[in-house]
């Protein structure tokens, strides 16, 4: 062992025992006792104290510790269990506040690995691969992947996926809809394809992911028969209906969902009223009296509020008057809705957090070979997501009276 080696273990050592004395040294004396019988509990050990190294470097702080350089703060703990080849291991996974975190030996399940590996060999095999992307397989898989082998766990994947896509559905009081576009080569040319995504929040308060599609565009039609493929599969009892304005979704809920109140996402009204704005009104001024409406009590407090801003503007500002007239109300429905709902339907923003998620996960991949490419991917994440929040504590108290 050289000095440099001799020193970098006596630092691990240190660290491992300023985060949980004696932790380290319990995990020899397992390998010890116990011999390759305690190898799945010793690796237990090892790595709920990786978990909380690697959280402590990117909190840039030690428990309890005081410096200006922190970043964060802990936040406990969350339980996981994990299967592996040495058997199912309970894991605490640690949890933070103020920076994301997420430890990477956990990172987000298998799934979604084994996803944006098939993606990226698939654009390797087909001629379209960079560097960049040789040097993702290799970090992926650690070697070069032929077609067979391709083949054979994209078979596997696909089955697996396609089952969880075509899984059937029940009641579910909220539904929220979104999309994000993706670059895909169709036809040796390269385009934007929208991902459309629904969720939604079950009688229990929970949420799940409840659907996704791979189309062209936002057009009426994709997004028709994406919401008659919900329906199909046993989508029923929504309630409301949360999202932003876009005409060819609002076209297709008045045809698979007629008689259903429409949320639009008050965050997305928030950024259009700047759009609308003349230089003789102040954006902080305009948009504090626009929260006002959407924070008040109830409805009629809120079209009292709109009134009045709409008649602050009629005459020095007419054609902002008019849009918040046409427009703001669309924003109101919510408050027909129970008071411990409103806040987490008022806007989209739990899709929009889902979007950014798949949005890291799906940049490494850069442009899809196919759209079978894109939806292998984005169903693994997921998937993975929606089993994760069938653990968590509900989103909303229970929906039913």
């Amino acid at each position: 062992m050289t000095h440099r080696d001799h020193r970098n273990r006596l630092d691990f050592e240190t660290q491992a025992d300023s985060d949980s004395p004696g932790s380290f040294h319990e995990l020899l004396e397992l390998l010890v006792d116990h011999g390759f019988d305690g190898m799945a509990q010793a690796m237990q050990t090892l790595l709920n104290e990786a978990m909380k190294l690697e959280r402590s470097q990117a909190l840039g702080a030690q428990p309890y510790e005081r410096t200006p350089d922190r970043r964060g703060y802990a936040n406990g703990f969350k339980a996981k269990s994990l299967r592996t080849r040495l058997g199912t291991l309970e894991l605490a996974v640690p949890q933070a506040r103020g920076i994301e975190f997420y430890p990477s030996a956990l990172e987000r399940g298998t799934r979604s690995e084994r996803a944006l590996a098939a993606a990226v060999a698939e654009m390797y095999l087909q001629g379209v691969s960079t560097r960049k992307v040789t040097a993702v397989m290799e970090q992926l898989c650690g070697r070069e992947v032929t077609s067979m082998q391709v083949s054979r766990a994209v078979q596997t994947l696909d089955e697996e996926l396609t089952a969880w896509r075509e899984r059937p559905l029940a009641e579910v009081p909220y539904l929220f809809l979104d999309a994000r576009y993706e670059k895909v080569r169709i036809g040796g040319t390269v385009v934007s394809c929208a991902l459309l995504v629904a969720i939604g929040v079950q009688p229990d308060g929970r949420r799940s992911v409840l659907g996704l599609s791979v189309s062209l565009s936002e057009a009426e039609v994709h997004w028709r028969e994406f919401l008659a493929g919900l329906q199909a599969r046993g989508l029923h009892g929504v309630r409301l209906i949360t999202s932003d304005d876009h005409a060819g979704l609002r076209a297709a809920l008045q045809a698979r969902f007629a008689g259903v109140p429409w949320q639009r996402c008050q965050f997305h009204l928030q950024q259009n009223l700047i759009d609308h704005l003349p230089p003789n009104v102040p954006q902080d001024e305009a948009s504090r009296d626009l929260r006002s409406v959407f924070n008040a009590p109830n409805r009629a407090e809120a079209d009292r509020l709109l009134g009045q801003m709409v008649s602050k503007h009629v005459t020095s500002a007419p054609k902002l008057a008019a849009w918040l007239e046409a427009n703001v109300p669309e924003g109101l429905a919510v408050f027909a809705f129970p008071a411990e709902h409103r806040r987490r339907l008022r806007t989209n923003n739990a899709l929009e957090r889902l979007n950014r998620e798949l949005k890291r996960r799906t940049r490494v991949a850069s442009i899809f070979p196919n759209e079978a490419s894109l939806l292998r991917l984005a169903t693994a994440v997921l998937m993975e997501t929606d089993d994760e929040w069938q653990t968590e504590k509900r989103y909303l108290p229970k929906t039913t009276s």
